[in-house]
């Protein structure tokens, strides 16, 4: 448990390295420690002690997905969309992985995502283009996984589902930072949001295995 620990000391220093390297010139900081970051994430995952392996197995896919989309999100514009559908099958994992406690199921939570989703959506519209499709179908998937964590955590209550929730609500707040950075206006603190919003996402959600409980045995 200890490592998990260390590993996300890493993961603050690796992100903030990161996260630096994107206002330099040169892009080698961020070549290195984007990834690096992510991978280390991947770690705290693996060493999770979640009961269900199943869940524990789905997560660490999307989280695998996610690192494919974080390199292809380094290159040149051209591979936006291969980062962008790398990101929705990590997305689709992480909501195979959420539904694993009932399947997906019903809830209020519903609503409030699908007003959101609706306000993006119509702010973006003008400005998407030939990726307006895309863009449709990455809001729904990244929305679903975020109710079905949301609905998860209603239902059972626990330390590892409120992680989950908590996260999958980040990545939300990260994408949508993106997508108004990108599509929209261009901002100087977008990266800085984007980048810290996402890290903080991807780790609570590799906590939600069931990392949480190195910091219940710290205290």
């Amino acid at each position: 448990m200890m490592l998990i620990i260390i590993l996300t000391v890493f993961v603050l220093i690796t992100a903030v390295l990161a996260i630096w390297g994107e206002y330099k010139p040169t892009r080698t900081q961020v070549y290195i420690f984007k990834p690096l970051t992510t991978i280390l994430i991947i770690g705290i995952a693996l060493l999770g002690v979640s009961p269900t392996a199943l869940y524990k197995t789905l997560i660490i896919v999307g989280l695998i997905f996610c690192l494919g989309g974080d390199i292809f999100l380094m290159l040149p514009a051209k591979y936006f969309i291969m980062g962008l559908v790398s990101f929705l099958i990590g997305h689709i994992f992480y909501i195979a992985a959420f539904a694993t406690d009932g399947g997906l199921q019903l809830s209020w939570w519903l609503l409030p995502l699908a007003v959101y989703g609706i306000i993006m959506y119509t702010i973006l519209q003008p400005h998407l283009g030939k990726m307006r499709g895309p863009v449709i179908a990455y809001v729904l998937v990244i929305l679903t996984m975020a109710w079905q964590a949301l609905t998860r955590w209603s239902v059972l209550q626990t330390t590892g589902a409120l992680l989950a929730a908590v996260g999958a609500v980040t990545f939300v707040v990260s994408d949508s930072t993106l997508a108004l950075d990108r599509f929209r206006e261009k901002f100087r603190s977008a990266r800085v949001i984007v980048l810290t919003t996402y890290w903080l996402a991807q780790w609570l959600i590799a906590l939600s295995v069931g990392g949480y409980l190195a910091f219940t045995e710290l205290l």
